[in-house]
């Protein structure tokens, strides 16, 4: 498929950013498109130093994207999708999510070669309280400490010795090509991943069709099934991208297999619901499955992590804006 303009293609100018709008930009130049990317700052970015949370939440890495986008500055944004919020923004649409990366959690130590080597009270870096619940779960003994920044200033800050252990994302590592670390994968069956992790999302104007149909080809629909029983998941249980809620929905033959799990802040309690689906109703999976949930009180436990603040990173310093 060509396109008689060129594309401009919004991102953020973090090292992950810019792998995954030049992928998405070759994807689409291999295709006959014409594509220019321009670097877009977030809020997110440039506060580094602070809790997500503090911030403003959901949204925080796409919002500055999403008002270019409907200011006509761009034409099309790539985002990490468990950085996209579920509740859609007017006048936007998600055209194409490309096939999923891998969907599960690293720990990277600096003297453990396992989770269960690491000493009691170790201290664990992690922005996710999705990721500290579930690390908490099993091993009240640790010591969970906020982490932010993008991948090398996480993995510089883990050297500096602020933390014995970290946990990030696969995908962004094998994305980036980091290599030389000692990383122990922690499988969906202990650690959970966020829901769309992953998988990107391509998102342009909802009225222009000549650019959603240029997106088409970088869709992949099983994994657009997959994510989209996700995120209704999410929608429907209200929890927002801060509370200890995670997901994981993965094709089984010809239908998909949904799991959710919501947890208390400190990690005390698990509740977990697994429910198959048809691949071609994932809206309704995650409907159930967040309704399932919701009769286990889950609602309670996101209403309790909605109250308690996360404090801000060890290396914390106001007034700062880069």
């Amino acid at each position: 498929m060509t396109s008689g303009k060129t594309l401009r293609l919004g991102t953020r100018g973090s090292l992950l950013a810019r792998w995954q709008a030049e992928w998405v930009a070759s994807q689409l130049r291999a295709h006959g498109v014409e594509v220019e990317i321009v670097p877009v700052l977030t809020s997110g970015d440039r506060n580094q130093h602070w809790a997500v949370e503090s911030l403003g939440g959901a949204g925080v890495f796409t919002k500055e994207i999403q008002l270019a986008l409907l200011a006509n500055e761009v034409d099309l944004a790539v985002h990490s999708m468990k950085d996209l919020p579920t509740q859609p923004v007017p006048g936007l649409a998600i055209a194409a999510i490309p096939k999923r990366g891998p969907v599960g959690d690293v720990l990277i130590s600096r003297t453990a070669q396992t989770f269960e080597q690491l000493p009691s009270e170790a201290i664990i870096g992690t922005g996710s309280r999705r990721r500290a619940a579930q690390i908490l779960h099993y091993r009240k003994d640790l010591t969970i400490s906020p982490l932010r920044g993008n991948l090398d200033t996480r993995l510089r800050k883990l050297d500096s010795g602020l933390y014995d252990a970290i946990v990030l994302a696969q995908a962004g590592l094998e994305r980036l090509n980091i290599t030389g670390r000692s990383c122990e994968p922690l499988t969906p069956r202990f650690l959970l991943p966020a829901v769309g992790q992953g998988a990107l999302a391509v998102e342009c104007r909802l009225d222009d069709e000549e650019t959603r149909q240029c997106l088409t080809v970088l869709n992949d629909p099983i994994s657009a099934a997959e994510v989209t029983a996700e995120r209704s998941f999410l929608r429907h249980l209200e929890a927002g991208c801060l509370a200890p809620v995670a997901a994981w929905c993965r094709a089984v033959g010809s239908s998909l297999l949904l799991t959710g799990r919501v947890l208390s802040v400190d990690g005390t309690t698990k509740l977990e619901v697994s429910c198959l689906g048809d691949i071609e109703n994932p809206e309704e999976l995650g409907r159930r499955v967040a309704q399932l949930l919701i009769a286990q009180g889950a609602k309670d436990l996101i209403r309790q992590a909605k109250t308690i603040p996360m404090a801000p990173p060890p290396d914390a310093k106001p007034d700062i804006d880069d």
